[in-house]
């Protein structure tokens, strides 16, 4: 399997294309791909080319684009993760890990229990930091965009930025005694759309839960486990995506 690697943008010179930054370190200091290697290059507007090393340094490699590639297929559900901000390592595992799962897009937030909070410069790292993490993402997982991932919002601004839209919204709640996740997603079939809330390490409180249903979102369970909020995310998208998604065989060739 050919290795890919991210340009924001595939700038075509004469059926080339010149690499410059990380992914030119990477390529020439990390992997040592000389004249002749193979990859592919993708960029963030879901081009995917195969390409051949013409020449190739630590600042700068230069790459022949021998064949335009097929975009892979969109997911048949469009997934928005809106995540409470938690502890650095559990934030990164959790965008590495519903990124390779399809997330279309994870909106970041602050809530009543959140203990993590940047200042302004710090977040600034942050942000680019995470980025580097979904364009990591995208090539391991061979997706054509690497996932959207916005700057944390509060989450009076989530319930704005998602009333009145159109698509299944759930918002996860260990309190939940009365509906599930599987539940919610059987009925709602078909769907294009959907939104779901985790919470942070100490879970929400009944007003947020009571703002998010006014919001049109539903309550749901996971079941009887207590689950880390980076494991809730994951188990939650993958669930979706199982049910609603491409998580089978067959998806590429419907």
């Amino acid at each position: 399997m050919l290795r890919r690697f991210f340009v924001e943008e595939i700038r075509v010179d004469n059926g080339t294309c010149l690499i410059s930054g990380s992914e030119a370190k990477h390529i020439s200091n990390v992997l040592r791909m000389r004249a002749g290697d193979r990859f592919i290059l993708m960029d963030g507007r879901g081009s995917r080319f195969q390409a051949v090393i013409e020449s190739a340094s630590s600042k700068e490699v230069l790459a022949v684009l021998e064949k335009s590639l097929p975009k892979p297929p969109p997911s048949p559900v469009h997934i928005t993760l809106c995540q409470a901000l938690v502890k650095s390592r559990a934030m990164d595992y959790l965008l590495q890990k519903t990124s390779e799962l399809g997330v279309d897009c994870i909106v970041p937030f602050y809530s009543e229990r959140t203990t993590v909070r940047y200042k302004k410069e710090r977040l600034v790292n942050k942000m680019r930091h995470w980025r580097e993490i979904a364009i990591s993402a995208a090539k391991q997982c061979g997706r054509s965009i690497p996932v959207a991932i916005d700057a944390p919002i509060s989450f009076g601004a989530v319930m704005e930025k998602c009333r009145g839209q159109n698509a299944l919204k759930v918002v996860l709640w260990e309190e939940e005694e009365s509906n599930d996740l599987k539940s919610a997603l059987k009925a709602s079939l078909p769907t294009a759309n959907f939104v779901g809330i985790i919470g942070p390490e100490g879970g929400f409180s009944r007003e947020e839960i009571t703002a998010a249903g006014d919001a049109g979102f539903v309550s749901v369970s996971l079941g009887e486990r207590i689950l880390r909020a980076d494991t809730a995310a994951i188990t939650m998208v993958a669930v979706v995506q199982y049910e609603l998604g491409d998580l089978n065989i067959g998806f590429a060739q419907k």
